[in-house]
C-alpha cells in the first residue's frame, strides 16, 4: 500500500509499447480520480446561493 504512494511521482523508464500504455493508463486513472473528487466541491462552491 505504501509502495503506491512512493511511486506516484516517479517517472518510470518504459521499454515496450505495452509498458508505456499501462503506465499512461495508470496516470490517466489518477487524473480522473482527482477530477471526480474535486469537481463536486468546486461545483458546490460556484453554485452556492447566498440568500442573506
Amino acid at each position: 500500500m505504501f509502495d503506491l504512494f512512493t511511486n506516484v511521482g516517479i517517472v518510470k523508464e518504459v521499454y515496450t509499447v505495452v509498458d508505456f500504455y499501462t503506465y499512461i493508463k495508470g496516470v490517466e486513472y489518477l487524473i480522473c480520480l482527482a477530477f471526480f473528487c474535486s469537481f463536486p466541491m468546486f461545483f458546490r462552491y460556484i453554485s452556492h446561493n447566498d440568500k442573506g
